[in-house]
């Protein structure tokens, strides 16, 4: 079976993929979040990422709400996929073969921010081209990218004080 090329796809299809490509996303940095709260839960980095791990998980639902604004199907085995390839990722060692060490830490938070900056990118996407669309009436396109910001400075505050505890 060939698949279309997507260059010569229609506009709704290339936006479907595009944004079936962020929920695959955004269900690595849920199961990350989550993670990264469960391992440091009674450390300083527990309060920040709390936060954070809840505001992913709204943003995945804001996420979820535009897709179903724009009348996309969600693509359940993208999301699966890239979930299952985020739990194979941890099988990397990080100076030691069982637990949680600080370079996990680290390496866990850039993990983060490569993934809120992500979300960051998209949300920029769809208030510059779609601001004025009437189905995103009532998203807060500008609080997104906002908040987005915001989680990244902190995490990027995270994890200077996880290298320096991981690598001096």
């Amino acid at each position: 079976m060939k698949l279309p090329a997507l260059r010569d796809a229609d506009v709704h299809t290339r936006l479907s993929t595009y944004l079936n490509d962020h929920l695959g996303g955004s269900a690595v940095g849920v199961d990350l979040a989550r993670r990264l709260c469960r391992s440091n839960r009674d450390t300083q980095y527990g309060p920040p990422l709390e936060e954070i791990a809840q505001q992913v998980e709204e943003d995945v639902d804001r996420l979820r709400d535009i897709v179903a604004r724009f009348d996309v199907e969600e693509d359940r085995i993208k999301q699966l996929a890239a979930s299952a390839a985020e739990k194979v990722g941890r099988l990397k060692l990080n100076g030691q073969l069982l637990g949680y060490s600080p370079l996990s830490r680290l390496v866990e938070l850039e993990g983060m921010m490569l993934g809120v900056t992500g979300k960051l990118a998209l949300w920029v996407v769809l208030h510059e081209n779609y601001g004025d669309d009437p189905r995103l009436s009532g998203v807060d396109l500008p609080r997104l990218i906002a908040r987005a910001k915001e989680q990244r400075a902190s995490l990027e505050r995270l994890r200077r004080l996880a290298a320096t505890e991981a690598v001096t």
